[in-house]
């Protein structure tokens, strides 16, 4: 029987097996079969530390959430509408790291719309996300940057829905949506909204 290090060893291999397979393939191509072939084991390796499929998908989903919480963030600028633009640029493919990055929650998304337990989890990443969001706006409406009338849960939903709408045009035409461009229309989308 492997010692308790080898089999803890064996088991961080076979974890960035997944999230080198969810980074190239996102989770519609998470499979035993291709984590294995990633690490050039056996698939049976595999199943000895996931048993099932869905057990698969928790530890990608678990892995996901790391990757998130560790990476390396761009600094959060001011405050009000500059920090919103920072918070933004965040969440933009524009690093190799960045677009794997969103490749694998944009991939995650279809595996949620399926099982309601992933959708609960989405959910709450949205909501999480929007939780951070929120403050920057707040601080708009209390700087005069945006009208006192605004409707704040609005502003903050229409602030994650174009962002994300840009991460998903970029995943799929990177050569039409280089950095420099995602940074444009981020900034345009700032400025519309200091014009109100």
């Amino acid at each position: 029987m492997p010692a308790k290090g080898d089999h803890d060893a064996r088991r961080q291999d076979v974890s960035a097996a997944v999230w080198e397979v969810l980074a190239a393939k996102g989770f519609g191509g998470l499979t035993m079969r291709a984590v294995a072939a990633q690490m050039g084991a056996s698939t049976g390796l595999v199943t000895h530390y996931f048993p099932s499929k869905q057990a698969l998908i928790r530890h990608a989903l678990s892995l996901a959430h790391a990757h998130t919480d560790t990476r390396d963030r761009l600094p959060i600028s001011g405050t009000g509408l500059q920090a919103l633009r920072s918070a933004l640029l965040d969440v933009m493919p524009m690093t190799p790291a960045a677009v794997a990055m969103s490749r694998v929650w944009v991939s995650f998304w279809d595996a949620a719309l399926a099982d309601e337990e992933l959708s609960e989890a989405e959910r709450w990443r949205y909501d999480r996300w929007r939780g951070m969001l929120r403050p920057h706006i707040v601080d708009a409406v209390a700087k005069g940057e945006l009208p006192a009338q605004t409707n704040v849960d609005d502003a903050v939903a229409t602030a994650a829905a174009f962002a994300h709408g840009l991460v998903v045009q970029a995943l799929f035409d990177p050569a039409a949506f280089p950095p420099s461009r995602l940074t444009t229309m981020v900034d345009a989308y700032i400025g519309t909204l200091s014009e109100r």
